[in-house]
């Protein structure tokens, strides 16, 4: 191959619109969790279905939220999928809880139900299925088994805005849903998070921790005119979302269609053309699933490829091709390692998911040279 690509893992896809849009809190005076947020909050609504919507700071501090109202907290244990992003775990840990782990299913990626049911104790204050890379997980088969077991359920659908199964949004099956617009992500602020519930007491009890637990907000304050300081009948925190990023989503939101539209081709053309290659598993795509694709994640067999995933990842680095690992084993991170001495082979899916994992470059504008050269560098490497 002469001539070498550069292709980044990703790009955010800005236009005009959002650069007009972030400076309307600066002609407004208005910047921090204003009517731009609540603008946001009311399109993610529509757009979820959830009767509630609130933006926060974070996907990881809308999850810590979400356990905080259901309670969780030391003596408790939240159980979450052994292969997923740190955060899932942390924001149990923050809470004084204890992570229990699950494995996963080899297909997609997502939480094993089998697993996760015997992982339930009577501590158990709480599941977290992860809808990971943008696919929806098998959500009845959650839902019959946190029904069964009396226990809440906090969706980790960081990835998965836009994501639908059998026609219902990622986030609106259990108690809560937890959102992130990180800059990989199909709509993006920078930063920031939504929290969507059913219930209207969980809404109103995550408004209140979400700003330092104050019984009213400052656009309630400045809306009655009220010149008096609320009152705080608990301990909150400060995960609130500016203007800026709030006038940024509503500009994104009106994309998504067109977003995840090009996600999707880009996706099958992979699927297309690398299915055929010794080793390479495509990512599932289960029935019923409308999958958004924010990371496209297939699995490098080490006995059936001809390169394991890491030196394939760095060949392809060579060739200026940019490689991420799907996300890690979390029980095998540091922290958790020696806090709960797991050993490794408890979850052998979500260790071999740790270890042939590779997220292919995929993005909104990524042009059809330059999946032409990733999927050239790949099949010559792979062949």
């Amino acid at each position: 191959m002469a001539t070498t690509i550069n292709v980044p893992i990703t790009r955010p896809a800005f236009g005009p619109e959002e650069a007009s849009a972030i400076v309307q809190p600066l002609k407004t005076g208005w910047i921090v969790q204003g009517p731009q947020v609540a603008e946001f909050e009311r399109l993610f609504t529509h757009l979820s279905g959830a009767a509630h919507a609130l933006a926060t700071s974070s996907c990881t501090t809308a999850l810590h939220l979400a356990l905080a109202v259901l309670g969780v907290g030391p003596g408790d244990e939240v159980v979450v999928p052994a292969f997923t992003y740190v955060a899932s775990a942390n924001v149990v840990e923050q809470t004084g809880a204890t992570t229990i782990f699950c494995d996963i299913d080899r297909a997609t990626f997502n939480v094993e139900p089998a697993s996760l049911e015997s992982a339930i104790s009577a501590r158990t204050k709480a599941i977290m299925p992860v809808h990971l890379f943008g696919l929806v997980a098998d959500m009845p088969a959650v839902m019959e088994i946190a029904l069964r077991h009396g226990v809440a359920v906090v969706e980790d659908a960081a990835c998965a805005v836009g994501s639908r199964l059998c026609g219902q949004h990622a986030g609106t099956f259990g108690d809560f849903g937890a959102f992130s617009f990180h800059a990989r992500k199909v709509v993006t602020t920078g930063e920031g998070g939504m929290l969507t519930t059913q219930v209207a007491q969980h809404a109103a009890k995550a408004a209140v921790l979400r700003s330092h637990g104050g019984l009213v907000s400052d656009l309630e304050r400045h809306n009655k005119g009220a010149f008096a300081l609320p009152d705080h009948d608990d301990v909150g925190f400060n995960y609130r979302m500016t203007d800026f990023q709030g006038a940024m989503g509503v500009v994104q939101l009106a994309k998504l269609d067109a977003l995840t539209d090009a996600r999707r081709c880009l996706a099958d053309r992979y699927t297309q053309e690398l299915s055929d290659l010794d080793g390479v598993a495509p990512p599932a795509l289960p029935a019923g699933s409308e999958h958004t694709y924010q990371s496209y994640v297939l699995r490098v067999d080490p006995d059936e490829a001809v390169l394991q995933r890491d030196p394939l990842a760095i060949e392809l680095q060579r060739r200026g091709v940019a490689t991420r690992q799907g996300t890690h084993a979390v029980h095998q991170l540091g922290y958790f390692r020696r806090k709960y001495r797991i050993d490794p082979s408890d979850f052998p899916v979500a260790k071999d998911a740790d270890a042939t994992s590779l997220s292919l470059p995929l993005f909104p504008d990524m042009s059809s040279e330059e999946q032409a050269y990733v999927i050239e560098s790949i099949r010559e490497l792979l062949s």
